[in-house]
């Protein structure tokens, strides 16, 4: 019993130590949203007035960098910044294509045939992963598995 006792302390300060460090290893982890609307304004602030610097569709993936109010402060894969309306993204996960061009195969696997081709800048559905590949639907409707490394998102 006394030895337990003696180890004690070092024991409660390791789980302090840790149960510390675990929410930043969470919030280390970037929060990502997908466009929730039809069309949405990527405003320059966080206001309905602010000037909107570009419009995104439906679906587009976005990486929450910050927050003001309701307001989310996003950058995109091209690493524009911009402000967009909490309400109007969702936690659906979509990717979009940041190569020239992405193969969407029946499989994952790159000998597998090619269903659709995809360009730089479409917006793919996230269905599921796997290594490597990643099953998406395209907005065309085909879906199929692309590498990992030709896309952005989750």
């Amino acid at each position: 019993m006394a030895r337990f006792s003696r180890r004690l302390p070092a024991l409660l300060l390791a789980f302090f130590f840790s149960w510390m460090v675990l929410p930043s290893a969470f919030a280390a982890q970037p929060q990502m949203v997908s466009v929730a609307v039809k069309t949405l304004n990527m405003r320059t602030a966080p206001s309905q007035r602010a000037e909107a610097h570009w419009t995104v569709s439906r679906g587009y993936p976005l990486r929450v960098i910050g927050r003001k109010g309701d307001w989310l402060r996003v950058t995109d894969f091209e690493n524009d910044k911009a402000w967009v309306f909490r309400s109007m993204t969702s936690k659906t996960p979509h990717h979009v294509v940041k190569a020239k061009t992405a193969q969407l195969r029946r499989a994952p696997g790159a000998r597998s045939p090619v269903v659709k081709k995809a360009v730089y800048g479409d917006v793919l559905r996230t269905l599921e992963r796997r290594g490597d590949w990643v099953k998406v639907r395209h907005e065309g409707g085909a879906t199929g598995w692309v590498l990992k490394r030709s896309l952005w998102g989750w």
